[in-house]
């Protein structure tokens, strides 16, 4: 045991209810004064400023000092990725067990729109997506496993996104249904899920937001991600 890691520091410190509340409202890659995260935390800023100090300390928030104002974002990708991992364990937790939470879990609106999760993308517009994927018979269900059609493969094709090379160059299937946490509802995972963020990224339509799991989505991006699979689009 001495030989483990020392992880129960950091779960320590998000086991508080008014830390996680305000770790998650940074989750948008945003900077906060103490009084904004004292308000969303529902505390009192001394309150605040003692929780913050100690989240700071730890590593997982980064201070910077405007003026007489000290501001406070999230240190690093990795403590973002942390988070969102929690988020999508406890939302995954209830939907194994066919319960909802007592209080439901609203994302930042960054996050719930576009965000990283596991190399692919996430969020309303990947759920969004991957429901029209499916609806278009590009991609089908076979419990327990999820496949790429013929047509799919075919239209995917089109947009430089080759799907028998991705099945044989890749450890991980092809395609896969991905909970999603902040929609309640599966988007696509996998070597496909992953091959078309690349696209998206690569295209422009959307970029990362740095040491956060929000992505960026550009009016352009928006457009063209959401004419993919659409009914009579060609």
């Amino acid at each position: 045991m001495e030989q483990a890691p020392c992880i129960s520091q950091i779960a320590n410190l998000l086991a508080d209810p008014k830390r996680t509340a305000m770790m998650w409202a940074l989750m948008d890659g945003s900077a906060k004064t103490i009084d904004e995260l004292a308000v969303l935390a529902g505390v009192s800023s001394a309150s605040a400023n003692a929780h913050l100090t100690r989240l700071a300390a730890s590593g997982l928030l980064r201070v910077e000092a405007r003026g007489r104002k000290r501001f406070f974002r999230v240190a690093g990708a990795d403590v973002s990725a942390a988070v969102d991992a929690l988020a999508s364990t406890t939302m995954a937790s209830f939907a194994r067990r066919a319960t909802t939470p007592s209080e439901p879990l609203i994302a930042p609106v960054a996050l719930r729109q576009a965000r990283l999760c596991h190399g692919h993308l996430g969020g309303e517009i990947a759920a969004s997506l991957y429901r029209r994927m499916l609806a278009a018979g590009w991609v089908e269900r076979h419990e327990p496993r999820t496949d790429v059609s013929p047509e799919g493969a075919r239209r995917l094709a089109g947009l430089g996104v080759f799907t028998q090379a991705l099945a044989q160059n890749s450890n991980a299937p092809l395609a896969c249904d991905c909970f999603d946490w902040s929609e309640q509802q599966p988007h696509l995972g996998g070597a496909l899920g992953a091959a078309l963020l690349q696209l998206f990224l690569q295209s422009n339509w959307i970029s990362v937001v740095n040491d956060t799991r929000a992505l960026q989505v550009t009016e352009t991006g928006r457009l063209e991600i959401n004419r993919l699979a659409a009914p009579g689009v060609p």
